[in-house]
């Protein structure tokens, strides 16, 4: 209680030495028939924490000439209105500035304008109420603004703000009565995520101070950037007693290049200072509308050397007139030889120490923002009042809600400028985008880009005025490097935009502009090598009837047909000869037939395949081969039965000529693999099979396999005989020359295994459709090799050689190898 006393009284004191000295006509007062209220910083406090309540002496403290010129401003516009006869004819506006100096212990001016002939009722009606002013224009940062709101819009009364833009304001359920004529942080920070994404930019650091305008721009800046894919990589909000070094250091070693600074001027000043200190190079530094037209800051040593500085402001506007109202003043100050005196409702000893030519060439970034601000109240009190070409109906009583509810209604041109607000009591926006052009001399501030919206929402930034450092392209401000053609990115688990480059397996690509991050699977059709960006159509492979390979095994299997025909007409005009008779005799015809019938499944190997391809080309062959082998089997079983069994078993060999053996063998086991072939095809028929797996940049139209049962037992009795064919006639080799048979069959055998051999060998090791040309090359090799190793020697004896195709020929060498076997 001791201290609140304390307080009040020095208040009453405050508001003696600040509101009832007398003193002569200034620039923080103006009578007038309706008063604006003034709030402008033109003395900056530093935040400390106070003990004790103190009233506050503002001129204590550091000047703010942009302030000031701002301050200038509005008095300007003022008499602008008042020397008009269109807005307000007849009627004069008036005005109250303070130095609002402070966040928090700035009071004692905020209750003067919500006073009544000097007191504040507790509880009024709006109707009733008559503030000292009819709106208050100010103050200039979102954490003051914030502050002191609460009173402003307890009674209604206008805030047309010109330099607040922290979004919460925006919210009329807490600020019914606050409007702005700079736009809110949202749309300032979609500005730099607009810029951000022109250049390409992810990985960033932002820098605020730590007040409400910073806070409040660092959470718009995180909701934006995580929609857009923007990675926030460092972030921090500094205070004058802050370690700039060190957080630099830390933006340096996070590798960013990108930097925002979204901070009050003396922050942002403290920041750059600091980079130049310490030699941060070849940065980007995006600044915000507190800073971005600091022309003291631009003319720092050094400051060239630290990159490349982008700001986004309020468009510069030209305020005619404005010049030669401050040179008016300031001459009219001189006059009166003001320097030093009370100005009005406080001491300003520094604004008087200003010339003219500091004023008009400060800061120019809220200038416009408070000009309009004036006119914004001036427009509304003009429609309140029903003002006309013979003036305004001053027995109107002007309340603040009324002047409102006209406010947010606006809708006027003023210097070219649309000044309109939406329902939340936003302005149009309308923000250039200039950048530092640091390396000339002087340094200057050029405008590179605008963004309107109204009438319609525009961006543009005109790159060709960009001076790059190295004079190259944007600088790379991006987490990871891009992946080089052919590689998909892989996700980084601690930041979105931080990835590794992985190349893309064969069979997928990758299609950055769809998703970065994922490696297509070709299309069965289709197909890629590793590190594709597209996939190529497979060539559909079938053995063609016109290729050169193809026709020349078809004149093969075409050939060995002729030869079994012409040999089966040589063994039918001499088939009474001993040769064709030791041949085997009627079983070399069935055997003969076989061979051709065998070769024709040759030619179902060429052509697009079908279900009667896929059967016949594997089940004439290995039936009819079979036929052949069981023949050759059963013949080389007589043979050794002839020559070497005959004397030591007769009677065996009496049954086996009785019955018929030979024949009896062939056709049991001729059914067996017609039984295994009707198996095969009806269990599971073979069918046309796309084989999409040997070949990566093909599609090898095949056969199915079929049953596979049925199928390996034809092939096991198929290779089964030949084994039994290979150990007969390999136990015949010694037999007399004529009977020669048994060494044919082994030549014949040796052939078979040696041809399936190489086709085994070539359908693991080499997978193409020439894999099915080989196949069909094995059949025919094994058929050939019976032909050329059986029948043709005999062709020859019977051709060249008569002489030994006689029966006394043939005697002769039974008797001699009779007369050897019995020596043994």
């Amino acid at each position: 209680m001791r201290w609140l006393a304390v307080y009040v009284f020095l208040l009453d004191v405050s508001s003696l030495l600040f509101f009832k000295i007398a003193c002569s006509a200034s620039d923080f007062s103006l009578q007038g028939d309706y008063l604006l209220g003034g709030l402008f910083s033109l003395n900056i406090l530093r935040p400390k924490r106070q003990v004790y309540p103190v009233a506050l002496a503002c001129q204590r403290y550091a000047f703010d000439k942009s302030s000031y010129h701002m301050l200038q401003v509005m008095r300007f516009a003022v008499a602008e209105i008042n020397n008009s006869s269109t807005l307000l004819p007849s009627v004069s506006l008036g005005y109250e500035i303070f130095d609002h100096c402070s966040n928090t212990q700035n009071f004692p001016s905020v209750f003067t304008f919500i006073s009544e002939n000097g007191s504040v009722p507790v509880y009024r009606r709006l109707n009733n109420h008559q503030p000292k002013i009819i709106a208050v224009i100010g103050p200039y940062e979102s954490t003051r603004t914030i502050t002191v709101a609460p009173f402003f819009m307890l009674d209604l009364i206008p805030m047309v703000n010109y330099g607040s833009s922290s979004y919460e304001l925006s919210n009329k359920k807490l600020y019914p009565s606050f409007l702005r004529t700079v736009p809110s942080n949202k749309d300032l920070i979609w500005i730099i995520i607009l810029i951000i994404k022109r250049f390409g930019w992810n990985w960033v650091a932002f820098i605020g101070s730590k007040d409400d305008y910073s806070q409040d721009g660092l959470n718009l800046f995180y909701q934006y950037s995580t929609q857009y894919n923007i990675c926030l990589a460092y972030q921090e909000l500094l205070s004058e007693n802050s370690d700039y070094r060190l957080t630099l250091q830390k933006i340096e070693k996070l590798n960013i290049k990108v930097i925002i600074v979204f901070s009050m001027q003396r922050i942002a000043e403290n920041v750059i200072k600091s980079a130049i200190k310490n030699n941060i190079r070849n940065k980007v530094w995006i600044a915000g509308e507190g800073w971005s037209m600091n022309k003291q800051l631009q003319n720092e040593p050094g400051i060239q050397n630290i990159g490349n500085i982008f700001g986004i402001t309020e468009k510069v506007m030209d305020l005619p007139g404005f010049d030669k109202f401050i040179y008016r003043t300031y001459r009219q100050n001189e006059s009166v030889g003001s320097e030093g005196q009370n100005t009005c409702n406080q001491v300003c000893e520094k604004c008087t120490n200003l010339s003219s030519v500091e004023i008009i060439n400060e800061n120019p970034t809220f200038s416009f923002p408070v000009y309009a601000a004036v006119y914004t109240t001036a427009h509304a009190l003009h429609k309140v009042l029903h003002c006309g070409t013979n003036g305004c109906n001053r027995s109107i009583p002007v309340h603040s809600f009324m002047l409102l509810k006209e406010m947010k209604t606006l809708d006027f041109s003023l210097n070219g400028q649309q000044v309109k607000y939406d329902i939340n009591g936003d302005p149009c926006v309308s923000y250039g985008v200039v950048l530092w052009r640091t390396e000339a001399n002087p340094p200057f501030i050029e405008m590179i880009g605008v963004y309107n919206t109204y009438p319609k929402i525009t961006f543009t930034i005109n790159t060709t005025l960009i001076k790059w450092v190295n004079d190259i392209s944007a600088p790379f401000g991006k987490c990871s490097a891009e992946c080089t053609e052919g590689y998909h990115r892989e996700k980084d688990h601690t930041q979105a935009c931080c990835f590794q480059c992985k190349i893309c397996p064969s069979d997928t690509y990758i299609n950055v502009t769809r998703d970065p991050y994922t490696c297509v699977p070709c299309n069965a059709e289709e197909w890629s090598q590793e590190g594709s960006i597209i996939c190529k159509k497979r060539s559909i492979m079938h053995l063609s009837f016109a290729d050169p390979l193809s026709i020349l095994v078809m004149l093969s299997a075409a050939s060995l047909v002729v030869s079994c025909i012409a040999v089966t007409i040589l063994f039918s005009y001499n088939y009474n000869t001993p040769v064709v008779k030791s041949a085997g005799g009627n079983m070399c015809f069935l055997m003969l037939a076989s061979l051709s019938l065998a070769s024709i499944s040759v030619f179902f190997f060429f052509g697009h395949p079908t279900v009667v391809h896929c059967v016949f080309r594997n089940a004439m062959f290995y039936f009819f081969h079979l036929v052949c082998f069981s023949c050759m089997g059963v013949r080389s079983f007589q043979i050794v039965c002839v020559f070497k069994m005959a004397a030591k078993f007769p009677k065996v060999y009496r049954w086996w000529v009785k019955y018929n053996g030979q024949w009896l063998v062939i056709v049991i086991i001729c059914i067996a693999q017609f039984i295994f072939c009707i198996l095969w095809v009806t269990i599971q028929t073979p069918v046309p099979f796309r084989d999409e797996l040997s070949c990566k940049d093909e599609i090898i139209l095949g056969c199915s396999s079929g049953a596979k049962v049925p199928f390996y037992m034809m092939v096991f009795l198929i290779w089964f005989l030949s084994v039994l064919c290979f150990t007969f006639s390999y136990m015949g080799t010694d037999l007399p020359k004529n009977y020669n048979e048994a060494k044919s069959i082994t030549y014949s055998m040796l052939l078979f295994y040696i041809s399936w051999s190489f086709y085994f060998t070539a359908e693991i090791t080499y997978k193409s459709v020439y894999v099915q040309l080989f196949h069909a090359i094995a059949q025919l090799s094994s058929l050939f090799g019976i032909l050329l190793s059986y029948f043709v020697p005999k062709c020859y004896v019977i051709i060249f050689q008569p002489k030994k195709n006689t029966q006394a020929y043939f005697q002769t060498s039974i008797q001699n190898y009779t007369q050897t076997i019995s020596r043994m």
